[in-house]
């Protein structure tokens, strides 16, 4: 049974399509990502995931139960941190549970013995704007990945990131992964990120998103930090052509 099952799903929003007849899974511990043109709809399948949107058809599952009977099924991570600027870096990290109904201090208690594995040991008592973009990013992941949801919803997190500061998260993320195995969903326009981190990677076209290619993603990880494969380069320039048909006119 698959973590996650979208068959057939169709939205439009203010009569403009733009989701047409998605279908896709993610099996529990797998990582898959989503790429597709600048505004072809993929942030607002993860709005459906969420509860922010309904679809105007097609079912989602998760675990093989309808959505609407397991509310409290993800955990979203957007691009940007979305860090409370008033509230330390512990605070903001059990946001989540504390929105679940978990006491400060016993939300606390759970959080602090992750902090060594997520690099901020010696933070836990500083403010957002006292670290660094990655570190923010980190706490915010950290904060999506402590409310124990079944899927991790990924939304361009590394995004606003210099190139860098990008690349030493991305290899975070693989080694955090790697010894975890979250069912992770991840939106991306970055072709590398996708083949670096991903089982599987959908290709979405432009609106209204269809899916027009599905890819395995060959190779042993780690993946960031060594010298590209042969069979990742062709996935990458596959990719790539893929995705230029999409820009085109």
């Amino acid at each position: 049974m698959n973590a996650l099952d979208i068959t057939n799903v169709s939205l439009a929003l203010g009569g403009t399509p733009v989701l047409d007849d998605i279908s896709l899974h993610v099996a529990a511990g797998e990582f898959v990502s989503i790429l597709g043109p600048s505004g072809c709809g993929k942030s607002s399948l993860f709005r459906l995931l969420t509860g922010a949107l309904s679809p105007d058809n097609g079912t989602i599952r998760v675990n093989g139960a309808p959505l609407s009977s397991k509310p409290q099924a993800f955990a979203f991570m957007p691009q940007r941190d979305a860090l409370m600027p008033w509230r330390r870096i512990i605070d903001n990290v059990i946001l989540g549970l504390e929105v679940q109904g978990m006491r400060r201090p016993h939300a606390r208690a759970r959080v602090l013995p992750l902090f060594a594995a997520f690099g901020l040991e010696g933070f836990e008592n500083h403010y957002p704007a006292q670290l660094s973009g990655g570190m923010r990013q980190r706490a915010a992941l950290l904060r999506t990945i402590v409310q124990d949801r079944q899927v991790q919803l990924l939304d361009e997190p590394f995004g606003a990131l210099d190139a860098l500061t990008r690349a030493e998260m991305q290899g975070w993320l693989e080694r955090r992964w790697s010894q975890a195995h979250w069912t992770t969903l991840l939106v991306t326009h970055d072709v590398r990120e996708a083949v670096a981190l991903s089982d599987r990677i959908y290709v979405f076209s432009r609106r209204p998103a269809r899916i027009i290619a599905e890819f395995t993603v060959p190779g042993q990880r780690p993946r960031l930090g060594r010298a590209l494969t042969l069979e990742a380069v062709r996935l990458e320039a596959q990719l790539l052509e893929t995705l230029l048909t999409q820009t085109g006119d």
